[in-house]
């Protein structure tokens, strides 16, 4: 198998350098080929994704990225930004479904800023569409309209999209505890009034799932007072930002989730989801457990090794019971350490 490395920037290539040691430690048949891409790329070859690493990208059977970003390339126009590679890598290889975990590990009930008894034993998924919706819609752009300036984005759905996510999520919930909740904002969008519609409709062939509907305000405010109640979410490209977001911060540190972003065919791009905290790179002392994670899904979902996927995550429990905790997750009564460490230990408990 064939997997393309895009480290990125910030503590993109730290963490990426700890999962490709658990990786290699399993002594798997995959050839690793890396590749720069956004700031990096940028100061490379004066494109944040140059045609070489998306060529790259869609050859592999999957991809692990770090992160893109970094406040010193604000100032350039919106097509040389570094996170415009992420938004053509889902393009160029059209992801639209986005699986992003929210897992409390009974270790680190504590380190959540909500009450412990709140998300001890916390397993939700939430399935974000990434291709369409308000970031990727037409027209969109700044004009000028009689003197005065005005900022227009568009909001945009069509049923096929929508029915295709809402697949993936009933798909999901089978596997899991067959509750699927759709988010939207039917009240008052014309856009979520059709997601409501297919996802109803895309129901009728799932008939074992349990499917229910809420409100993306209600949805945040529910995540917080009381998250257990969700098994699996689906919701459009937007209100999965950020409610993906939100639900990070229940398990106690963005630094612990992984995610997988897949085409139809499994093919995926797999990622930490926090970003590249240029404010810590270079000091080792980074999380780089989301990104040995995120190595699990993707051998569990495009590389089909559900076993290793197993046991790299079992990898991980074994290291945050043994009382290892980088800074983000340090408390009172655990050890801290910085990644290198961090990675030493899963490799140690692989």
């Amino acid at each position: 198998m064939n997997v393309a490395i895009l480290p990125g920037d910030g503590i993109g290539p730290e963490i990426i350098a700890q999962a490709l040691r658990v990786l290699k430690k399993l002594d798997l048949r995959i050839q690793f080929q890396e590749t720069p891409v956004g700031g990096a790329a940028y100061a490379a070859s004066g494109d944040p994704l140059p045609e070489k690493t998306l060529a790259l990208a869609r050859q592999a059977d999957a991809v692990l990225f770090g992160a893109v970003g970094d406040p010193k390339y604000d100032t350039l126009p919106r097509a040389k930004r570094p996170e415009q590679a992420i938004l053509g890598l889902r393009k160029g290889l059209k992801l639209f479904a986005n699986l992003r975990p929210a897992v409390v590990h009974p270790e680190l009930a504590a380190a959540s800023t909500l009450k412990s008894e709140v998300v001890a034993g916390l397993d939700i998924l939430i399935v974000r569409e990434l291709t369409g919706d308000i970031y990727f819609g037409q027209p969109r752009g700044v004009r000028e309209v009689d003197g005065v300036k005005e900022g227009f984005d568009t909001m945009r759905y069509s049923a096929p999209e929508i029915r295709r996510i809402a697949r993936v999520g009933f798909e999901a919930a089978r596997k899991r505890s067959k509750k699927l909740c759709s988010v939207d904002k039917a009240n008052v969008l014309e856009t979520s009034q059709l997601w409501r519609e297919v996802v109803s409709q895309e129901a009728k062939a799932f008939p074992d799932i349990e499917l229910t509907h809420m409100y993306v305000d209600n949805c945040a405010m529910q995540l917080v007072r009381n998250p257990k109640q969700f098994d699996v979410i689906v919701t459009g490209n937007m209100f999965g930002d950020i409610l993906s977001d939100e639900a990070s911060m229940l398990t106690g540190s963005i630094g612990m989730l992984p995610s997988a972003a897949l085409d139809e065919k499994g093919k995926g791009l797999y990622e930490p989801i926090h970003g590249t905290a240029p404010d810590i790179a270079g000091k080792g002392i980074a999380n780089p457990l989301a990104t040995i994670l995120s190595a699990a899904m993707m051998l569990r979902y495009s590389l089909k090794d559900e076993k290793n996927a197993r046991r790299i995550e079992a990898a991980v429990t074994k290291v945050l019971r043994d009382g290892l905790r980088t800074a983000d997750i340090h408390t009172a009564g655990t050890r801290k350490v910085g990644t290198q460490e961090m990675g030493d230990a899963v490799v140690d408990a692989l």
